[in-house]
């Protein structure tokens, strides 16, 4: 499932609020582990452009 959600992230990101929408639904859907392991993810590939969604999303976690 987290493979699946990558492939998602990467598709969408061309849109800030399509990005922040499917980020939502994946931290939702994935079990605490897969979170971890797709917020590390996110940083590396996604934190120079969108930091702030990031951290927005990921506070709660």
């Amino acid at each position: 499932m987290l493979e699946y959600v990558k492939t998602i992230l990467k598709k969408v990101s061309f849109d800030r609020k399509l990005f922040e929408k499917e980020l939502k639904k994946a931290i939702a859907s994935l079990i605490a582990r897969e979170v971890q392991k797709l917020k590390a993810w996110c940083y590396r590939k996604f934190g120079q452009v969108y930091g702030s969604i990031l951290n927005r999303c990921f506070a709660t976690v």
